[in-house]
C-alpha cells in the first residue's frame, strides 16, 4: 500500500484463541511518553512487525470501501496499539487491533465474537498461518495479495521464515512514539479548513502521516516505489499536497533513525532554502524532505512545542512557495460564549 510519501527505498503453531489478560505493571520504558528508539536496537522486530501490519492492513484494503488517496486502508493509533477500525463484512462489521500492551492481535465482530492471537517470536509465515486461522474461526473469508509492498525483500508472507523477531518492549516503544506523534498531528490537522487526511498509519511504509491538499490537481507521479504499482502511487498523489508525519527510519538510507518529516508534492522551487524551525530541523537533499530528528525532540525541554513549530513552519513555507491560499485555508477555533 502506498503512502503520501516521496520515492524512497526501505530496506509451533499456537492456539488461535487466548484469554485476554490484564497488563502487568508497566515498566519505566513502557510509561516513558517519548521513549528512546534507536533503530539498530529494534531493527529485527521492526522488520517483522512491518510485515505483520501489512498482512492486517491488506485485509482492510480488501474489505473497506474505497476512499480517495487510499485512505480506506490505513490503520489508526489507539490507546493500546493500532486498529483497522470497523470494516464491513457480510451483514456486519469486524475490527482487528494490534494490542501492544497485551502482546496480542485481537478481533471482534458485530455478531459478538471476540478472539485473539498472541504476538510472539515467530516467522512471518507462521504469523500469516495463524492469522488466516483466526479469520476462519470468525467465518471471515478474505483473499489478500500475499506479497509485501514498499520493501526491497518482497518474499511472500506464506514463505517468509527470515523475519521472525518480536520484542515486546521494542514494539511498545514504537507504539508510544506513535501515540505522541498522533496527538500532535491531530492538533495540527485542526488548524486547516481545507481537505485534509486523518492522522493515519501507512502499513506500506510503516509511518504515521497527515496530509493537507490545496484543491488543485497534481502532475502524474513518476512512481519508482519498490513493489508498488504505478496506478496506486498516482492516485495517492493525484492532488497537490503537503504531508507531514513520523517515521522510524531505515538502515543505510538518508534517514537511518526515527524522525519527523514534511514535504510537498509537487515540490515548489525554494523549499531547500526556505527558513523553517526549529533550528534542529533541516532539509534533506536526497529525500527532498524537511527532517526533524526524533532524538532531538524527545530529549528537548518541550517536545510538543518543537514538533508543532516544525509542522507549522514547514507547511507555511511549502504552501506559500506553492501558491496556496494560506489565509483562506487557515482554521480558527471559535470563541465559546459565556454560559
Amino acid at each position: 500500500m502506498t503512502t503520501s510519501r516521496p520515492i524512497r527505498s526501505r530496506t509451533k503453531r499456537q492456539k488461535n484463541r487466548i484469554t485476554m489478560r490484564t497488563s502487568s505493571k508497566p515498566s519505566r520504558t513502557e510509561t516513558d511518553a517519548w521513549p528512546s528508539l534507536p533503530l539498530d536496537a529494534w531493527l529485527p522486530t521492526y522488520e517483522t512487525l512491518h510485515r505483520w501490519t501489512q498482512i492486517v492492513g491488506k485485509t482492510r484494503l480488501k474489505l473497506a470501501p474505497f476512499v480517495n488517496h487510499w485512505w480506506h486502508c490505513a490503520l489508526y493509533v489507539t490507546p493500546r496499539g493500532l486498529t483497522t477500525s470497523a470494516m464491513p463484512y457480510g451483514r456486519g462489521i469486524i475490527e482487528l487491533e494490534f494490542d501492544f500492551l497485551n502482546d496480542a492481535l485481537s478481533a471482534q465482530t458485530s455478531g459478538g465474537e471476540v478472539t485473539s492471537m498472541r504476538l510472539q517470536n515467530e516467522s512471518v509465515a507462521d504469523f500469516y498461518g495463524r492469522y488466516r486461522a483466526l479469520l476462519a474461526s470468525l467465518g471471515v473469508d478474505v483473499e489478500i495479495n500475499g506479497v509485501p509492498n514498499e520493501v526491497i525483500d518482497a518474499t511472500p508472507f506464506a514463505e517468509d521464515v527470515t523475519h521472525a523477531t518480536y520484542d515486546a518492549d521494542s514494539a511498545r516503544r514504537c507504539w508510544r512514539a506513535l501515540v505522541q506523534a498522533d496527538s500532535l498531528l491531530n492538533r495540527f490537522r485542526g488548524q486547516f479548513s481545507g481537505k485534509c487526511s486523518p492522522s493515519h498509519f501507512w502499513w506500506g511504509s510503516f509511518d504515521l502521516a497527515c496530509t493537507r491538499f490545496s484543491g488543485r490537481s497534481a502532475p502524474p507521479h513518476p512512481g519508482g516505489i519498490p513493489h508498488l504499482p504505478l496506478y496506486v502511487v498516482r492516485e495517492a498523489y493525484s492532488r497537490e499536497c503537503i504531508s507531514a508525519g513520523w517515521w522510524p527510519g531505515s538502515p543505510g538510507s538518508a534517514v537511518a533513525e526515527p524522525a519527523f518529516y514534511a514535504y510537498a508534492y509537487p515540490e515548489p522551487k525554494g523549499c531547500n532554502i526556505a527558513p523553517i524551525g526549529p533550528e534542529e530541523a533541516f532539509y534533506n537533499t536526497e529525500l527532498r524532505e524537511w527532517i526533524l530528528p526524533y532524538e532531538q525532540v524527545r530529549t528537548s525541554s518541550d517536545p510538543d512545542a518543537m514538533v508543532m513549530r516544525f509542522l507549522e513552519s514547514t507547511y507555511e513555507a511549502a504552501a506559500k512557495l506553492g501558491g496556496w491560499d494560506v489565509e483562506t485555508l487557515r482554521a480558527t477555533e471559535p470563541e465559546s460564549e459565556s454560559a
